[in-house]
């Protein structure tokens, strides 16, 4: 069983950065692939950005150049970076856990969630 638990969102102008968090229990983080989900209001849940248990990373079109997902296994912690953000990114964003390792965008194939953090771009 593995808990995840993101931090870091929040109300930031158009053009700004944020880095939201997600810290996970359990020993064997490392072996997971990870992403970050996001559901913006009247939409479905979309991929954003994932990361595999070797560190390959792979983005949704989206957000390409602009977010960067990165993870820190002595510490059970995924991050994403999101810079030049847009009204359009704001949404509730989730951490998710794949234990199969699929590499996948596909959200049926995670496991674990977090709660989400809101994430809000405004002026």
């Amino acid at each position: 069983q593995v808990q995840l638990v993101e931090s870091g969102g929040g109300l930031v102008q158009p053009g700004g950065s944020l880095r939201l968090s997600c810290a996970a229990s359990g020993r064997t983080f490392s072996r997971y692939d990870m992403a970050w989900f996001r559901q913006a209001p009247g939409k479905e849940r979309e991929f954003v950005a994932g990361i595999r248990w070797s560190t390959t990373t792979y983005y949704a079109d989206s957000v390409k150049g602009r977010f960067t997902i990165s993870r820190d296994n002595a510490k059970n912690t995924v991050y994403v970076q999101m810079n030049r953000l847009r009204p359009e990114d704001t949404a509730l964003y989730y951490c998710a856990a794949d234990q199969s390792r699929s590499g996948s965008r596909d959200e049926g194939l995670y496991d674990y969630w977090g709660q989400g953090t809101q994430v809000t771009v405004s002026s």
